[in-house]
């Protein structure tokens, strides 16, 4: 997983930091996933590193943004390992924090032969990560052009990473995944953009979201909360966004998804790492991260399936 032959290809790079989570991923490949009290065999197994920060982290970099992350791992054998992939992927890691109460957090995932894939968690030093951590990263935060998070950490450590990112005039990405029933107001005032795909977007807004006039129907909901940015990933039905000015759909590119993992997560790395941060290319950022995140389900694994830049083809 070693990323240095990209690391000294972009001049012009964005920098972004991603507070979240760090993960080792178990993934069971099935033909199917059981019925209660059915035994089956699994096809495949893969351990690989994980979490949807740093799934985000590595996307933005192999992308082409210049990344720091800011989360923490427990002093275990696996905390260890996780970090040096991180640092073999020249993300700064000065931000994690190693802390000897906690195992390292997690994933076992169950993916069937259609791709669809289930999630299950354990976040171990993830949610014991604590908004004092969060100040003693402030330079990394102020120093960014984007701030990505997610809900696989602590809210209030989120709450604490965009108040600071928002007073420097860093502009804020939030993935509410796994989706909450409410977000706080309060972190919504300080999201620029917003990026739920379906089933988050139903859970925060109530509507069913599973075309382009339902996402239009989700996303005005979370607009009216007072996000700027409103980008609603629907799988194969692609990709909705919505702002103050425009809206749309970008489609989805045709491709044989043999497992979805970290799509949402590469879409979400690879648009930090191409958008402007007055967002007047937001449009070609979409393309950029649909194109991505196409590359990545036609891949097995979470992190290892993730493209570089060069892989991406400009229309």
């Amino acid at each position: 997983m070693n990323d240095s032959r990209h690391q000294n290809e972009v001049t012009l790079m964005n920098k972004v930091t991603i507070v979240g989570s760090i993960n080792l991923d178990t993934t069971l490949y099935l033909q199917r996933v059981p019925e209660p009290g059915e035994t089956i065999r699994i096809q495949k197994l893969i351990t690989s590193g994980g979490g949807k920060g740093a799934n985000q982290a590595i996307a933005a970099q192999r992308l082409g943004a210049k990344v720091a992350f800011i989360g923490a791992v427990g002093t275990d054998d696996v905390g260890q390992q996780m970090l040096n992939l991180l640092r073999a992927a020249a993300i700064n890691v000065d931000g994690i924090a190693q802390l000897a109460d906690h195992t390292t957090g997690q994933a076992f995932i169950t993916v069937d032969e259609q791709g669809e894939n289930r999630i299950m968690i354990n976040a171990g030093a993830n949610t014991a990560f604590t908004p004092e951590q969060v100040r003693q990263s402030q330079p990394l935060i102020t120093t960014s052009d984007f701030l990505i998070a997610q809900f696989e950490t602590e809210l209030k450590s989120t709450l604490e990473a965009f108040s600071l990112a928002k007073k420097a005039g860093v502009k804020t990405i939030l993935n509410p995944a796994p989706a909450i029933a409410s977000i706080p107001p309060e972190l919504l005032a300080l999201t620029d953009i917003i990026v739920p795909n379906e089933t988050e977007a139903e859970i925060l807004t109530g509507v069913h979201v599973y075309d382009e006039k339902s996402a239009q129907l989700a996303a005005t909901k979370l607009a009216d909360s007072g996000v700027s940015i409103v980008v609603i990933t629907l799988g194969k039905a692609g990709v909705y966004y919505q702002t103050a000015s425009q809206q749309g759909l970008i489609p989805a590119l045709r491709v044989k998804a043999i497992d979805t993992t970290a799509a949402g997560d590469t879409f979400i790395g690879a648009l930090a790492s191409v958008l402007q941060p007055d967002f007047s290319n937001l449009t070609e950022a979409l393309l950029f991260g649909n194109q991505a995140s196409a590359i990545t389900v036609q891949r097995l694994g979470a992190q290892d399936a993730i493209p570089f830049k060069d892989e991406i083809t400009p229309d």
